[in-house]
């Protein structure tokens, strides 16, 4: 036989393989109706591991039970996208927890960010809630999950992203601890500023304070001069710290906006590396809440340290037609290996695609949380 005709062999076979996965899907209709009517959930893991094993025995190397398996892993999941998609359809999939708002009742509120004032966060705070919002800074990021946490404050801003330094971990990991959800965001411009006292010149600077990103982010200024860098919690900080101890010899790597706060003098503006270098916000609240024209989802989940398991998890965005714009992984504390997924998609918790996607996601990964529809 030649090419052409082993071809036309394949073609068959194919036709038949496609008139038997339609065959299979019709009877999944069938499946999610009884489902529907006496309420059994969709997902059966048991039930699909004996049929895993069942469909390999068929095989006869270990090549093809290896095909086999991919092959059926892939129709199972299908499967239950359908069933999915069908309760939906029917209402059956319940209503999530969280309440939609046309507007956040920002007028009265109280918020709070991290570090000293003039920190970035209290612009970014400003940037979304105005100049004339009642406030509050903390120490530590926690402190200020803890505030909201415990309804001392309505609102945090906390810091998640930053387009060159990348994502803040420690947010990553205490919106997976704590019972608060993202209800906004803000990016702003970082333009970082070398601050002095009042009189001071940059030949005065002997010794400069900042956030050690801060300080990374303006090594190639920075090189060509010798002082010697001290790192601080915040910018605000070190501004702080220039405009306490008022001596010209002492420069702070800061904003514009901590220079006002301070009473200290712009030496050099625009001394990061990167011109394009802007930091994500997040505004966060202890409510379950979303605006009706949210267009972003934040979720976490777990997973199995299993081949494949990323892969069917992420498959629920693809058959829901559901844009993913962002993964990250953090390590679970105490299992070695087995990581924690941050994904951003976009949509809104009323989509009926959303609802299914998640639906999907909660039944089939580990602690499955949804951290925000913004």
């Amino acid at each position: 036989m030649d090419l052409l005709e082993l071809r036309d062999k394949i073609d068959v076979i194919d036709a038949e393989i496609v008139d038997l996965y339609e065959r299979r899907m019709d009877i999944c209709k069938q499946v999610a109706e009884y489902k529907i009517e006496t309420g059994k959930k969709v997902f059966d893991k048991q039930r699909e591991r004996e049929k895993i094993a069942k469909v390999k025995s068929l095989t006869h190397n270990a090549f093809n039970s290896h095909g086999v398996e991919e092959l059926f892993e892939q129709i199972m999941s299908m499967s239950r996208k359908l069933q999915y998609r069908l309760l939906a359809e029917h209402g059956s999939l319940g209503k999530l927890p969280f309440i939609g708002v046309d507007e956040l009742e920002t007028a009265k509120a109280r918020v709070v960010f991290q570090g000293a004032e003039g920190a970035y966060s209290q612009a970014a705070m400003m940037e979304f809630f105005g100049d004339k919002i009642n406030s509050v800074h903390v120490d530590t990021f926690r402190d200020a999950m803890s505030a909201i946490d415990e309804g001392s404050a309505d609102f945090a801003v906390l810091p998640i992203e930053n387009s060159t330094a990348g994502v803040v971990t420690e947010i990553y990991d205490l919106l997976q601890e704590y019972e608060n959800y993202i209800v906004g965001e803000q990016i702003i411009q970082i333009e970082h500023c070398l601050l002095g006292v009042p009189g001071a010149t940059v030949s005065d600077i002997r010794t400069v304070f900042s956030h050690p990103q801060s300080l990374m982010q303006s090594g190639k200024f920075l090189g060509n001069h010798d002082w010697q860098q001290i790192g601080m919690k915040n910018n605000a900080f070190a501004a702080q710290k220039v405009a306490q101890e008022q001596n010209k010899s002492y420069a702070a790597i800061a904003g514009e906006h901590a220079a006002k706060i301070y009473g200290l003098e712009v030496l050099q503006s625009r001394i990061n590396d990167c011109g394009s270098n802007s930091t994500r916000f997040i505004i966060v609240t202890n409510q379950k809440i979303f605006r009706k024209d949210a267009r972003k989802i934040s979720i976490c989940f777990e997973l199995p340290h299993e081949s494949g398991s990323l892969y069917h998890m992420l498959s629920h965005f693809i058959y829901n037609n559901l844009n993913m714009t962002k993964i990250e992984s953090r390590p679970i504390e105490d299992r070695d290996w087995e990581y924690r997924f941050f994904i951003d998609f976009e949509g809104n918790l009323a989509d009926s695609a959303v609802k299914n996607a998640l639906r999907g996601l909660r039944d089939e990964a580990r602690n499955m949380k949804i951290l925000g529809n913004y």
